[in-house]
């Protein structure tokens, strides 16, 4: 019954954000959850305990981003739980995503959703950003840190032409001000996310040499 009806609720939200998911991705988000929900318990990987209240601020939320990401490869830096790169990874299958963490628990929950769900398209790198080499199309980051701090840590992983999505709650005002050289805002968004009362923005940046 539970399984039922947080299905019902995530059928819902994506509607209402006007997306269409084929119905075994939305399935597998669900299978997802319940791992989450399983792993929770023991590894405190997310302080959101409530199934609902999950598929509102994880699911949903991870969704509510996915019409601004573009290109064929995308490295979600701060994974944490899988979130929101995992998510995504689902929503757009041809898409390769790699997850990136310094947190050895929340890796090692990255790696057995990627071996449950069957997800081919994603790696899990347990690593400091900064150490790593290599070019994204798209970086996207959840409550990661400042704005200045995450290109100053991860910028050189964009590609020439790439975009980085940044996920805050309020418009960081002060930290768009101090975005360090090289860098550029190209867009911003409001997010409205099914059931959750809270701001949302998406930050779009890009390099300044892309102009």
């Amino acid at each position: 019954m539970q399984r039922a009806s947080l299905q019902r609720q995530l059928d819902d939200g994506i509607a209402a954000l006007g997306q269409d998911l084929p119905g075994e991705a939305r399935a597998c988000l669900i299978d997802y959850l319940e791992l989450l929900v399983r792993w929770n318990a023991a590894y405190n990987l997310t302080a959101v305990r409530d199934p609902h209240a999950m598929v509102t601020r994880h699911l949903l939320d991870s969704l509510a981003v996915a019409p601004y990401v573009r290109g064929a490869t995308l490295a979600d830096i701060g994974s944490g739980a899988g979130l929101p790169g995992l998510v995504l990874a689902v929503a757009a299958p041809q898409r390769r995503v790699t997850l990136i963490d310094t947190n050895g628990k929340k890796c090692r929950f990255q790696r057995e959703a990627v071996r449950v769900l069957g997800l081919d398209n994603v790696e899990v790198l347990h690593a400091r950003v900064e150490d790593l080499e290599g070019s994204y199309d798209c970086i996207i980051a959840r409550a990661f840190a400042t704005l200045a701090d995450m290109l100053a840590l991860g910028g050189h992983l964009l590609a020439p032409d790439g975009r980085w999505l940044a996920m805050k709650g309020r418009r960081p005002d002060d930290e768009l001000d101090r975005l360090p050289p090289g860098f550029r805002l190209e867009g911003e968004h409001a997010i409205t996310v099914p059931g959750l009362d809270a701001e949302r923005h998406l930050l779009v940046l890009v390099r300044s040499e892309s102009a």
